[in-house]
């Protein structure tokens, strides 16, 4: 520990004045608890308005995830867990989706995999390890939640390199015994031809960790980055048996301005069963890319309608911007 510190003095810097800036805004108690899952919550569509949890409630929950008394309904039998992209966790990538899920009534679950055995903030910047021990979190999360809340399955949805360990968990780790359905946002499904990192940079830069990030890429302690890539033999034998698993419903979203999965076609691989949508098609006004396709209300309506299909609700199209959704 104290040998990777001295590598990156950065590393105590920032997580000082992030310190400072946490006290300021007040202690966060070790009894903080998410509210209740059906609740009525304050949606911030916009891809940051996780950050604020994180820096007041280092490593916890948003409110309206983690409530490990919620019990699923008839209504809503799956409890959702997310999994979200690299350099994201539990608070930072699902500012939007968890007040909205529960807001709908859903048990909402979420945790940081992946995140490397450092101080915070750098404990907050997960999908740094691989991927398949990545999955492996994901799936005793998964138990843990399915054994909490007595459900048979949960339903997923995933954002970016989360799709991979999502899918490495269900296809590798027995996880398509209990997952229903899977909502995946920016999906790298065949591997990205470009920089799939982007989006950690920007949660690292709202989280005054951008210098450290860059520390432990140019390390190469992001062990996941290079397996995302469409020629890396992680995506080959991934797939050496399809994408999808036949047990799984799987729904799509993704962006045609998306800059970390190139071409955006990986994310939208034709499948039996699978449900296919590109933000864009019939709504030219959707700027939003590989970032905002988490914040836009346009994106969270077409996940509530994956997750309930039987009560459709209208998904609206207006201007989207990028970056913030």
């Amino acid at each position: 520990m104290r040998r990777v510190l001295h590598r990156w003095p950065g590393v105590v810097v920032v997580a000082a004045a992030l310190s400072a800036l946490w006290i300021g805004a007040g202690p966060a108690t070790a009894d903080y608890v998410a509210a209740p899952s059906r609740a009525d919550l304050p949606v911030d569509y916009n891809f940051f308005s996780g950050i604020p949890g994180e820096l007041t409630h280092p490593g916890g929950s948003l409110p309206g995830s983690n409530d490990w008394n919620c019990r699923p309904t008839a209504e809503h039998p799956n409890p959702v867990v997310l999994v979200h992209g690299t350099g994201g966790g539990a608070q930072t990538n699902w500012g939007v989706q968890v007040p909205l899920l529960a807001n709908e009534g859903y048990c909402v679950y979420a945790l940081t995999y992946g995140a490397l055995d450092l101080p915070w903030p750098i404990s907050a910047i997960g999908g740094m390890g691989p991927i398949e021990q990545s999955a492996q979190q994901v799936s005793d999360f998964v138990d843990r939640v399915l054994a909490a809340t007595g459900a048979e399955r949960v339903d997923l949805i995933a954002h970016s390199q989360g799709n991979l360990v999502g899918n490495y968990f269900v296809k590798r780790l027995g996880g398509d015994t209990k997952v229903d359905k899977f909502v995946a946002l920016a999906a790298p499904w065949l591997g990205t031809y470009d920089s799939s990192i982007d989006p950690a940079r920007a949660f690292a830069r709202q989280l005054g960790a951008e210098p450290a990030l860059e520390g432990l890429i140019s390390a190469g302690l992001c062990r996941s980055c290079s397996a995302m890539f469409g020629t890396s033999r992680f995506i080959r034998d991934l797939n050496a048996d399809g994408v999808y698993d036949p047990a799984v419903t799987y729904t799509n979203i993704e962006t045609r301005y998306d800059e970390g999965v190139v071409p955006y076609s990986s994310g939208l691989v034709p499948g039996p069963g699978v449900t296919n949508i590109l933000v864009q098609d019939g709504c030219a006004e959707d700027y939003s890319e590989h970032a905002g396709i988490v914040g836009s209300d346009r994106t969270a309506a077409f996940t509530l309608n994956a997750l309930d299909p039987e009560h459709p609700r209208p998904v609206p199209c207006h201007f989207i911007p990028p970056f913030v959704g």
